[in-house]
């Protein structure tokens, strides 16, 4: 602790003036921490200048070569060394830093990377002529005429040369790269109406690595172009529509079935007045609306956009503005959290699409060792016999006695006009588990242990929710002893807490008394539950740890109580169980997120056979 420190002089230490080039170097550590963070920065700036086309070339990851053009307003030739200067812009004046409608607004990304690469300005506003400026690790020079037809084209060359020491915190290229790609393709949601294409000219020859054209239509429209451009057919195929209202905030976006989930946050991507961020509030309630969808091992998929007064959320929270601040989170995670779970209720019983697919994948000809022979290269003699079949063997074909399981079909005329719902008609059981149903262009798998406990599980919701949560008095109270600022929080909550059957009361300072508990949780301790809760608040701002737990039980008690594996069941039983489906909201999957039923259309199963 004693020790010398080398940096500081054993004499009065001397306060100076930074000068200008180092200050810039030390921003651009801020803003500027990988290639990708440059790309950010220079293709926001593009999308505050109104440009409706960008192009992107890096190479080696953007480490040597980083190249955004647009088809923008530009920058007047005058201008150009303003540009480059710390805290210059044109996005706000200064005079209100709560109302900012821009991407960028602090003026330190072009002068950051003026100062640790070699940076180029090219740019034409309309009516006049095109000039360019270069600045070369923090050294500016002179304006020069220059060829262009419009907008802007930033090249930055052989990024953090004036800070070598940068270089050996990189990644790889093919790393870097991909960096970029993310960062592109999130920015190309955020604006569907805005064409995007991505280049890569590490070989020489520049090759297209991303292209996402200008989307037309509404809104929701251009966005789910964009989306199926961007993550893929499957998203957008399996993915609901968000429209939600609360309080002045405004929630869209897409949100995709439980059983479209992934083993990763990789397909969560959240924005804020159009702007790309990470914010632990909203992942919190992008993870709440799923909770009772999906196990902890699964994430949910979803695209969503935050629309708010800007004087109600802080956007200059951090340098690389990928932070914000919200004056009243609860408002944006209830809205989350409502928008989402309305959403996916309104889907009923739908199942992803993925879920066939998967299945169909798992189907594959099974290759003989023996070669191939056709008809017409047999013998004649060969020929003749294969064509008299013999009476197949009671056992032999595996029909009646079945070792694996056995079939029991439903009676054809057990209602044919139900062959028109979703479902369909059932028309056997097998296994004494799964439930076999015909479409009007396909057939559907029930797994029926897993449909009834999703339907039981939804009754027992309903009846709580309707009767509210039965509370147990204890005998004699438990006294929880923690601090007054933790004490106080919980009380803040007890509302909440009280309509989830838990009732605190204050008992002193920064003491809590415990005096009834959830009925359906049994004996429970009841300090460590508050202190999980209390974790769970100072994490996201809300608890659902009380109501989590409670939804346990009822979906062990859901578990339970459904049909068992192993039951044979009627026709008129599985037709009623199919109905049932069709009608309750999230029977598309278990309440651990895995699909009850598989659908497959007539023309894959067709293909399974080698009939198309």
């Amino acid at each position: 602790m004693n020790a010398p420190r080398p940096n500081m002089s054993p004499d009065l230490p001397q306060i100076r003036q930074l000068d200008d080039t180092v200050i810039n170097r030390i921003a651009a550590g801020e803003v500027v921490e990988r290639p990708a963070s440059a790309v950010k920065e220079l293709v926001e700036n593009a999308l505050d200048a109104g440009a409706t086309r960008i192009e992107v070339t890096v190479s080696h990851g953007g480490k040597t070569l980083i190249r955004v053009t647009d088809d923008g307003c530009g920058i007047p030739g005058p201008d150009l060394p303003l540009a480059l200067s710390r805290h210059a812009t044109s996005k706000i004046d200064g005079s209100d830093l709560l109302d900012i409608r821009s991407f960028g607004f602090r003026g330190e990304a072009l002068p950051s990377l003026g100062a640790v690469g070699r940076l180029t300005i090219t740019s034409r506003t309309p009516g006049a002529e095109a000039h360019a400026i270069s600045c070369t690790g923090g050294a500016l020079g002179p304006v020069k005429p220059a060829a262009l037809t419009s907008g802007t084209v930033v090249e930055l060359r052989e990024l953090f040369y004036a800070t070598p020491a940068r270089l050996k915190f990189l990644r790889s290229d093919r790393a870097e790269t991909q960096a970029i790609t993310e960062v592109v393709k999130r920015l190309a949601m955020a604006e569907p109406f805005v064409g995007f294409t991505l280049r890569d000219e590490t070989s020489g020859e520049p090759r297209v690595t991303f292209r996402a054209d200008a989307q037309s239509g509404d809104l929701f429209d251009a966005l789910a172009g964009r989306l199926a451009t961007v993550l893929g057919r499957d998203f957008a195929e399996n993915a609901v529509r968000l429209d939600a209202e609360r309080e002045g905030v405004h929630l869209t976006g897409y949100a995709a079935l439980p059983t479209y989930s992934r083993g990763s946050s990789v397909a969560q991507f959240l924005f804020v007045n159009g702007r790309p961020v990470q914010d632990k509030v909203l992942i919190g309630a992008l993870r709440g609306a799923y909770a009772d969808y999906l196990s902890r091992d699964r994430y949910p998929a979803a695209v969503l956009f935050l629309d708010v007064d800007p004087q109600r959320v802080d956007v200059n929270v951090h340098p690389a503005k990928s932070e914000v601040r919200f004056r009243e989170p609860g408002v944006a995670r209830g809205l989350i959290v409502t928008g989402i779970r309305h959403a996916l209720a309104d889907a009923g019983h739908r199942a992803s699409t993925t879920v066939a697919n998967e299945v169909l994948g798992t189907f594959t000809a099974e290759q003989s060792a023996v070669p191939r022979v056709y008809q017409m290269d047999r013998p004649a003699q060969e020929r003749a016999q294969s064509y008299s079949w013999p009476a197949p063997v009671i056992g032999q074909m595996g029909f009646a006695e079945a070792p694996a399981g056995r079939v029991d079909e439903a009676p054809q005329s057990a209602d044919e006009a139900a062959t028109h719902h979703p479902l369909g008609a059932a028309r056997g059981q097998v296994h004494e588990n799964y439930i076999i149903a015909q479409t009007e262009d396909g057939m559907v798998i029930v797994d029926q242990h897993a449909a009834h406990e999703r339907l039981v599980y939804e009754k027992l919701k309903r009846q709580m929710a309707e009767n509210g949560v039965a509370a147990q008095a204890l005998l004699i109270p438990e006294i929880v002893e923690l601090s007054p600022d933790d004490a106080a929080t919980l009380l803040a909550h007890g509302e909440t807490f009280a309509r989830m059957g838990l009732a605190l009361e204050p008992f002193g300072p920064g003491t809590i008394a415990v005096r009834e508990t959830p009925a359906i949780l049994g004996e429970i301790n009841a300090e460590a539950m508050l202190r999980d809760v209390l974790d769970e608040l100072d994490d996201i701002g809300e608890s659902q740890l009380v109501q989590e737990r409670i939804e346990a039980i009822l979906s062990r008690v859901a578990c339970h109580g459904s049909i068992r594996s192993g039951r044979r069941m009627r026709a008129e039983e599985m037709n009623a169980l199919l109905r049932e489906m069709e009608a309750t909201p999230h029977s598309g999957q278990c309440n651990h997120g895995r699909p009850t039923y598989v659908e497959l259309k007539l023309h894959d199963i067709e293909r399974l056979f080698g009939r198309r």
